[in-house]
């Protein structure tokens, strides 16, 4: 079996980490079927929304620390003497940190549906999602300090952004592991659901999100990110383009006309 498997159907991409034996930690065959997967994703006409998630107990441990020792894959061991920092660093920037810079690219919306643990990369591989529904049992850390690292993986990127700086640095100097609860009263996680309710919640949301309009989910998700960087100005002339183009569109024109409609049947 591979290491993930990616799946479309009813236009719902599914990428599921597939390790179960170690908790989907990340793999080398892992990181490049997941770049592939990515990148159909963002070039399909037929993909709506995506759905992110780990088979067995847990969403995802983060890094293979045997792989780490052994010097393959994406991290190479210190004793490589084949390898330098240099190369270290590029073997990064070719492989876990090409998943981000794809997400980055992807309008349409993608959900992370997390479970167990997500720790670490993990974790992080959570956070670039749009949003993250989590059983209520879960336990969530950014780990890296354990084995003396740096979050390699985006977390200095993302977690600043979801909890503030302060937050973020307490999380990645102390390791501390969160519960869900604790994790959504910071701004970490969107949803937390019963362990047994996962599965029905996240494929409800994703199905409204997939018979939405889609033009306009996507604009709105392009726009809510653009406008991390933007002036005022900016925002309002970039959405007012959107705005524009949307109206054009038969999702609008049905919109409008189902509203008309139900006003007019409230008033009768």
């Amino acid at each position: 079996m591979s290491d993930l498997i990616f799946e479309v159907e009813n236009s719902v991409a599914r990428i599921t980490l597939n390790r179960p034996e170690s908790l989907n930690a990340f793999s080398e065959e892992m990181i490049n079927e997941w770049i592939k997967a990515l990148e159909t994703v963002r070039d399909s006409d037929e993909i709506r929304a995506v759905v992110v998630s780990g088979n067995g107990r847990a969403f995802c441990s983060g890094g293979d620390i045997k792989e780490m020792i052994k010097g393959n894959g994406f991290y190479r061991s210190q004793n490589d003497i084949t390898s330098n920092g240099l190369a270290r660093k590029n073997s990064l920037w070719k492989k876990v940190q090409r998943v981000p810079l794809l997400l980055e690219e992807i309008d349409k919306p993608v959900i992370a549906k997390v479970h167990g643990i997500a720790f670490g990369a993990g974790l992080d591989m959570a956070l670039m999602c749009d949003i993250r529904i989590v059983a209520e049992g879960t336990r969530l850390s950014e780990s890296y300090l354990n084995v003396g690292l740096v979050p390699g993986d985006g977390a200095t990127y993302f977690l600043p952004r979801l909890v503030g700086t302060d937050t973020a640095l307490d999380m990645l100097w102390s390791g501390k592991v969160l519960n869900a609860r604790e994790a959504k009263d910071i701004g970490l996680v969107t949803f937390v659901v019963p362990d047994a309710d996962l599965d029905s919640y996240t494929e409800e949301y994703v199905q409204k999100l997939v018979n939405g309009p889609q033009q306009a989910i996507r604009l709105t998700k392009r726009a809510v990110y653009q406008n991390r960087d933007m002036s005022l100005r900016s925002s309002l002339d970039m959405i007012s383009s959107s705005m524009g183009l949307v109206t054009e569109l038969e999702d609008y024109q049905r919109g409008v006309q189902a509203v008309l409609e139900k006003r007019k049947a409230v008033f009768e």
